[in-house]
C-alpha cells in the first residue's frame, strides 16, 4: 500500500530540535549573506534596475559616506552652463553609467544614455548662500534612472542628521531660512516635488526625459576642471563625438585625401593610423614610416606634427601656434599603450 503523509511517524523530540537548529542555522546564513552583500562598496546595477525604487538612497551605493559627499567610483560630478534657478538652491550633478557603457553624443539634444545609468542632483541649502560652502545642508536628491521602459524619477529627501535620504514619492515641503546671494534674508517655503511632478519639466513627446546632459548644457569646464565633453570622452563615459581632428579627418572632409579618418565610428585601426603609410613623404613625415607606430609615440607621425610648431608640418595647420602639452601627452600615452603586434 502506498503510503500517506499521515502514515508517516511524527519526529522524536531530538529530530525536531535539530530540525529547529538547522532551520535557524540557515536563515542566519542567509542573512549574513544579504548583510555581506549589502556592505559591499560600489554601485549596486541590480537595485538601480530593480522593478521598484530602493527604500533609501544609500542602497544604490553612489556615495562613500553617509552624507553623500563623496562619490563612489565610477560616479562623476558634473554641473551645467546655466543651470535653472530654484530658490537659490546649490545643485551638486553627478552621473553614473555602467562599467563597459557610454553614452552616445548629440550635438542638438540630450546624450543618449544606456539602461542602467542614472543622473542625481541634490538640492543644499546654506545658513548663508554668500557662502554655500558653510555649513550646507542637503534637502532633497532626485534620481533619474535609465530603465529598459525608459527614464524615471525617484525624489529622496534627507534626514535632519543628514545621515540618510528616505523614498519620498508624494514629495513634501520644507521651510529654508537663509541669506540669499545678495545678502537678503528669506525664509522659502520649499517644495519638493513628487514623482509625477518631475514629468511637468522633464518631458519629451509625453516622455520622461533629462534637460540638462547636452552639449551645450556641458561644452564647459566643470567641477573637475577640463572640458566636461572632453573629460566625459576621456574616462569612456561618452562617444560618437565628431570634433577636432574629425572634422576634417573623415570621409567627405578636408583631409580625405589623406585616407587617415579619425570619426568615432571609424572600425579600421589602419583607417585611423595604424601601421598606416602617409599619402605624401617630406616635413610633415619627420622621417617616421607610419602614422601610429603601436607602442612607440617617438616614432609615430601623428606625435611629429602635433609637437611641431613649423608650418607645413604643425597640425592642425589652422587655429594654433602653440602646443597643446595636456592633448600631446594624453595621445602619447595612447600610442605607448597599442599593442605592438596591432594590425
Amino acid at each position: 500500500m502506498i503510503k500517506t503523509a499521515a502514515h508517516h511517524p511524527k519526529p522524536g523530540p531530538r529530530i525536531q530540535r535539530g530540525l529547529a537548529f538547522l532551520r535557524l542555522t540557515m536563515v542566519g546564513g542567509i542573512a549574513a549573506i544579504l548583510a555581506a552583500c549589502s556592505a559591499q562598496p560600489g554601485v549596486k546595477d541590480g537595485v538601480i534596475l530593480a522593478d521598484d525604487p530602493a527604500p533609501k538612497l544609500s542602497d544604490y551605493g553612489f556615495f562613500k559616506d553617509a552624507g553623500a559627499r563623496e562619490a563612489a567610483d565610477g560616479v562623476t560630478p558634473y554641473d551645467l552652463v546655466n543651470p535653472l534657478f530654484s530658490d537659490h538652491a546649490a545643485k551638486h550633478r553627478l552621473v553614473y553609467v555602467p562599467e563597459g557603457q557610454t553614452a552616445a553624443y548629440n550635438a542638438e539634444n540630450v546624450f543618449d544614455f544606456p539602461v542602467g545609468s542614472v543622473l542625481i542632483k541634490t538640492f543644499a541649502f546654506a545658513p548663508d548662500m554668500r557662502k554655500p560652502e558653510e555649513g550646507e545642508r542637503y534637502v532633497e536628491t532626485r534620481l533619474l534612472i535609465r530603465k529598459e521602459s525608459g527614464w524615471m524619477a525617484y525624489p529622496y529627501i534627507w534626514n535632519a542628521e543628514q545621515t540618510e535620504a528616505t523614498y519620498a514619492p508624494v514629495g513634501g515641503r520644507q521651510t529654508i531660512q537663509t541669506i540669499a546671494p545678495d545678502g537678503e534674508a528669506l525664509s522659502i517655503d520649499y517644495a519638493i516635488p513628487n514623482r509625477n511632478q518631475c514629468k511637468l519639466c522633464h518631458s519629451k513627446d509625453g516622455q520622461l526625459m533629462p534637460i540638462g546632459p547636452s552639449a551645450r548644457s556641458l561644452n564647459h569646464d566643470g567641477p573637475l576642471g577640463p572640458n566636461q565633453i572632453a573629460d566625459w570622452t576621456t574616462r569612456g563615459l561618452l562617444t560618437g563625438l565628431d570634433i577636432n581632428c574629425a572634422h576634417c579627418h573623415r570621409a567627405g572632409g578636408g583631409a580625405s585625401n589623406s585616407g587617415l579618418f579619425l570619426a568615432w565610428n571609424e572600425g579600421n585601426p589602419t583607417g585611423w593610423g595604424v601601421h598606416k603609410r602617409p599619402t605624401a613623404a617630406g616635413r610633415g613625415s619627420g622621417d617616421d614610416l607610419f602614422v601610429i607606430e603601436p607602442g612607440k609615440p617617438d616614432e609615430s607621425i601623428l606625435v611629429h606634427r602635433l609637437q611641431s610648431t613649423e608650418p607645413g608640418v604643425l597640425m592642425p595647420e589652422l587655429g594654433r601656434t602653440t602646443i597643446d602639452h595636456e592633448g600631446l601627452a594624453l595621445i602619447r600615452q595612447w600610442i605607448a599603450e597599442i599593442p605592438a603586434s596591432a594590425p
